[in-house]
């Protein structure tokens, strides 16, 4: 027998429109009675057809996540499973499909998000980085399209509503954390400096060492793919310098992981030898050899405010835009030391 509204109702001796509205998650009912009337639900085992409620609404009850493009770091660096799982929670407390799209270039993405867009197929985007010129964010603007992006925007920063570490501040503090320890000889490995978040760790890494007068070594600055081998090529080309760095700021633990894998096979001791910050504190960090010193961002944390907030914007027009900054803190291991004397000695000959 099928149990209908009705029968939701008069078990939980509310009105029918009472449970459409707990259904439809409407502020106009009190917590009180939405658990009263799921329980009804859940003792009755009735589940709603939202596919006819969302006919009826113009919504799809999805929204689609935008990856990086598959040639380069979408579906190999740690970073992004967690992201979405924050994602993926947040959504699926408002009981929201995720519809993730990719491409291996830049064209054929912004290609994928127009079929999103005009084809209906759903109700908001979230955009899982951001690049200096970013065709992508330009089309939801002309579009109006709601859209919530995580990391900085480049421009139209008042108007992106986006959830974000302090970047500079975070590698600013590693930084400072080796120059602590005594190092002045530190080099930064990032990725391409047309997305956002390796400009702003990179500014935060040149703010430390001026701030202690250290003077920021361009052969000390080196940019790779966010990926393993971009670490291992590298920490290859630093190692090879006639001074090469006593310690290294990595702007990605998956490009840790490989620069920690270099080293060995080039018989370079860590924390010995030469001491590593890595960023994003994902498990590897916790697993290498030696244990990895990290930046935690709370990547799940991330996600699940991007979705959050997301769904608060298509529900409600005039949600205002926000930036959402979250909280990181140094996660310290068994990477980094003091300088060794000689190695300091020779860089300053």
């Amino acid at each position: 027998m099928n149990v209908t509204i009705k029968d939701v109702a008069s078990l939980a001796n509310v009105a029918p429109s009472t449970v459409s509205r707990v259904i439809a998650d409407s502020p106009r009912i009190s917590e009180a009675t939405k658990q009263k009337v799921k329980q009804a639900m859940e003792q009755l085992g009735y589940h709603p057809n939202l596919n006819a409620r969302n006919l009826a609404s113009q919504s799809t009850q999805a929204i689609g996540l935008v990856m990086p493009s598959s040639k380069d770091v979408g579906f190999q660096n740690p970073f992004f499973p967690t992201v979405l799982q924050g994602i993926s929670e947040g959504a699926q407390e408002k009981n929201y499909a995720l519809h993730m799209t990719t491409g291996k270039s830049e064209e054929e993405i912004l290609h994928a998000v127009v079929q999103m867009v005009q084809g209906k197929r759903v109700d908001g985007i979230v955009l899982l980085s951001s690049k200096v010129e970013d065709q992508v964010i330009s089309y939801l603007i002309e579009r109006s399209f709601p859209f919530v992006l995580i990391g900085k925007p480049y421009k139209d920063i008042e108007e992106i509503t986006h959830v974000d570490n302090d970047n500079i501040r975070a590698m600013k503090e590693a930084t400072a954390y080796l120059i602590g320890l005594g190092h002045k000889q530190i080099g930064f490995i990032g990725g391409s400096l047309e997305l956002i978040v390796t400009s702003d760790r990179q500014d935060g890494y040149k703010k430390a060492l001026a701030e202690a007068g250290i003077e920021a070594r361009s052969e000390y600055i080196i940019h790779q793919k966010f990926l393993r081998e971009g670490g291992q090529q590298a920490v290859r080309e630093l190692m090879q310098l006639e001074h090469p760095p006593t310690a290294l700021v990595v702007a990605d633990d998956f490009m840790a992981l490989g620069v920690l894998n270099t080293l060995d096979e080039l018989g370079i001791r860590v924390p010995d030898d030469i001491s590593i910050v890595g960023f994003n504190n994902v498990l590897l960090a916790e697993m290498s050899r030696p244990p990895l010193t990290s930046v935690d961002i709370n990547i799940f944390e991330l996600g699940y405010q991007a979705s959050k907030n997301l769904i608060q914007m298509i529900e409600n027009s005039n949600e205002p835009t926000k930036r959402l900054i979250i909280s990181h803190r140094l996660v310290e291991r068994l990477s980094c030391s003091q300088p060794s004397v000689e190695k300091s000695d020779k860089s300053n000959d």
